[in-house]
C-alpha cells in the first residue's frame, strides 16, 4: 500500500521540493493551500490541493483525512513584522496543524525545524540536538521557531509520533530567501561583509532537506530533532560569493566590524518597533548574526538514526544552479 501524506506549506520553496520527491517515491499527496496560486503550485508539483490555511485545525483535520503521514514545513519566514504575526505563523498555526493531523488519525507528523531556533545572538559553534532552545531569543523567527518545536515534541504520544528535522541556511533551485535577499543587496548598494566574512558555517541544499524530512519520516524517533546539513562547513564569504556568482553577481570588497553591525542591528529594531515605522529597518538581527557569526552543527545523530548523508554536495548543487 502506498503511503499517504498531508504537507503543509507545499507551495513554498521546501514543501514543492518536498512533494517533488514524494510523488517521485510514490506517495500519494495532499497539501494544504490556502489560495487559487497556492492551488496551482501544489497542483503543478503533483499534490492534491486542499483548501485551508493554518489558522484553521479543521480545514487541517479535513485535508489530512486518511493520511498516515503528516509533514509540516509552513512557517512565518519574515524579513520583519510584528510579533504577533510570527505568533500566528509559527506558534499557532504549528498548534492547530498538530491538532489538525492528531484528530485526523495522523501517525506520524514531521516538523521542518531549523538551527535557528537556538539562536539568541551567539554563535553556534559544533552545536548539537543537546543544545537548548532558545524561547527567550530576542528575535522573533528565532524566538517563535523555538516555541513552535516546544510544541512538537511535546505533542508525542502513544499512535502520535512526532519529530523534527532541523536544516540550516537552506539553499537551491527555487529558494525564495537568500539568494534572492542577497542579490538585492548587492544589486541596491547595501551590501557589506561582516569582520570579511571570515567565520564558518553550515548550509543545507534543499535536497539535504527533502533527504533529511523523508529519513525522519521512516526512522525518526518521536519525540526527538535531528540536524541535517551539506556535510561539511565552509567559509560564509566564499560560499556567498559562489552562491551569487551563480546569479551572475560579484560582492563588494567592503567590509564592517561585525561588533558593529550588530550593535547597529539590535537599535534599529528597537527603533522601528518604538516609533512603529512602517517597513523594514535598513538591517536586523537575524541578516546581522548570519553575516557575522560561526554557525556550526554536528550531524552525527542524523548519520547513525536515520542513516543521513547529503544525496547533493555543495559542489554541485552550486554547479547546478549556475548551469540552470
Amino acid at each position: 500500500m502506498a503511503h499517504r501524506a498531508f504537507v503543509t506549506g507545499g507551495s513554498g520553496f521546501i514543501g514543492g521540493h518536498l512533494i517533488r520527491r514524494l510523488v517521485a517515491d510514490g506517495w500519494q499527496v495532499s497539501a494544504l493551500a490556502r489560495s487559487a496560486a497556492s492551488e496551482a503550485k501544489v497542483a503543478e508539483a503533483g499534490a492534491n490541493p486542499v483548501p485551508g490555511d493554518l489558522d484553521s485545525s479543521e480545514a487541517i483535520r479535513a485535508g489530512a483525512q486518511g493520511c498516515d503521514t503528516a509533514f509540516h514545513a509552513a512557517a512565518a519566514v519574515l524579513e520583519w513584522g510584528p510579533r504577533a504575526a510570527y505568533i500566528q505563523g509559527n506558534v499557532t498555526g504549528t498548534a492547530n496543524a498538530l491538532e489538525g493531523c492528531r484528530a485526523a488519525g495522523v501517525g506520524r507528523f514531521i516538523h521542518v525545524g531549523t538551527e535557528a531556533a537556538l539562536m539568541a545572538g551567539q554563535p553556534l559553534v559544533q552545536v548539537d540536538e543537546t543544545n537548548p532552545l532558545r524561547p527567550d531569543s530576542p528575535a522573533n523567527y528565532p524566538s517563535t521557531k523555538a516555541m513552535a518545536e516546544q510544541l512538537v515534541r511535546q505533542a508525542a504520544a502513544d499512535g502520535f509520533e512526532t519529530v523534527v528535522v532541523r536544516p540550516r541556511l537552506v539553499w537551491g533551485p527555487g529558494d525564495t530567501t537568500i539568494l534572492p535577499g542577497l542579490a538585492d543587496a548587492i544589486s541596491s548598494g547595501r551590501f557589506a561583509w561582516m569582520d570579511g566574512g571570515r567565520h564558518l558555517t553550515d548550509t543545507t541544499h534543499v535536497a539535504n532537506v527533502v533527504e533529511g524530512l523523508v529519513l525522519g519520516a521512516k526512522a525518526g524517533r518521536s519525540g526527538e530533532a535531528y540536524f541535517v546539513t551539506d556535510g561539511s562547513p565552509v567559509e560564509f564569504r566564499s560560499f556567498v560569493t559562489d552562491l551569487v556568482a551563480t546569479a551572475g553577481l560579484t560582492p563588494p570588497d567592503k567590509s564592517i566590524p561585525g561588533w558593529l553591525g550588530r550593535t547597529a542591528a539590535a537599535s534599529a529594531e528597537t527603533i522601528w518597533k518604538g516609533l512603529r515605522i512602517k517597513g523594514a529597518p535598513p538591517i536586523s538581527r537575524m541578516p546581522a548574526w548570519l553575516s557575522s557569526q560561526e554557525c556550526t552543527i554536528n550531524i552525527a545523530k542524523a548519520r547513525s538514526e536515520l542513516g543521513y548523508r547529503p544525496v547533493i554536495s555543495r559542489e554541485e548543487g552550486l554547479a547546478a544552479l549556475a548551469a540552470a
